[in-house]
């Protein structure tokens, strides 16, 4: 399935996306895309039902998050060799936890606030796994059991806030805005392979970053397992993954994002994004 929350920021409502890309209200089944409509046995009902028999919604609504009412946004750092190497910094020998605030969650084509006093505003796209099952102390072998689904992330950053000035990288990666996600939860069934899906991310109109989940230095099934020894995910939780090359920070000479700039960015069956760049 292809779940959706769909509407005007405060009043979305759960839908999904059908095999001829008609979305359909899901309101009659489901109250809203929380952690709990991300369980095994919810996704399962939502699974039985027929789509033909929900209601069809008709003209372009605004995606929101594809879920919401989470308890953690957690992101994981250079996770990819080659955007490692881009940055200067060296291959980490564990995976690198921060995470990004609960307030940063956004729309897949929500405008993307620059901060005040942002200098270096950054781009990152990225495959965000979302929990359905309570995961604490989770081998890696059983790590992907506990994911409902996975979404595209924009794990936006303002890297004068997260390495130049005093503290860990939260305050650059947290403020409004700065975590589109969608727009749509592809449940597990969808992908076939998790680490072989193409992504790429432009800005306007011209190619930054071309990837593969190929790359990633931790697999999305040692990420979820990794995180889980350290802190217990809740259904609803989102894990985004980090991104491979071709962020600002890393161009010759660094480049970064101003009001106007349009970003648009996608994961192979996970869908595409676009948000414009305005100021906060």
């Amino acid at each position: 399935m292809k779940l959706v929350r769909y509407g005007e920021k405060g009043a979305e409502k759960p839908g999904l996306i059908d095999r001829s890309g008609q979305l359909r209200d899901l309101s009659a089944h489901v109250k809203d895309l929380t952690g709990e409509a991300y369980s095994p046995d919810t996704l399962k009902k939502l699974a039985g039902l027929d789509p033909a028999s929900l209601p069809a919604v008709s003209g372009k609504p605004r995606f929101g998050a594809p879920v919401t009412g989470i308890s953690k946004f957690v992101a994981i750092g250079l996770n990819y060799s080659d955007h490692a190497k881009e940055t200067g910094a060296a291959i980490p020998s564990e995976p690198i936890i921060f995470m990004k605030a609960n307030t940063s969650l956004s729309g897949p084509n929500d405008a993307v606030e620059k901060p005040r006093g942002s200098t270096k505003l950054d781009w990152e796209v990225e495959i965000a796994a979302i929990i359905g099952t309570p995961a604490k102390y989770v081998s890696e072998a059983d790590a992907l059991n506990y994911v409902a689904g996975y979404c595209v992330c924009n794990d936006v950053s303002e890297r004068n806030f997260q390495t130049e000035r005093l503290g860990q990288w939260t305050k650059g990666k947290s403020h409004d805005t700065f975590g589109p996600l969608g727009p749509w939860l592809a449940t597990k069934d969808e992908i076939k392979d998790v680490q072989d899906l193409s992504m790429w991310l432009d800005v306007n109109g011209q190619r930054r970053q071309t990837g593969s989940t190929k790359t990633m230095i931790f697999s999305m099934a040692k990420c979820v397992s990794y995180v889980s020894q350290f802190m217990t995910l809740l259904p609803g939780d989102i894990i985004t993954t980090g991104t491979p090359p071709g962020v600002g920070l890393g161009m010759k000479p660094p480049t970064f994002l101003n009001v106007g700039d349009v970003v648009t960015l996608g994961i192979e069956g996970l869908g595409e994004q676009r948000q414009e760049i305005i100021a906060a």
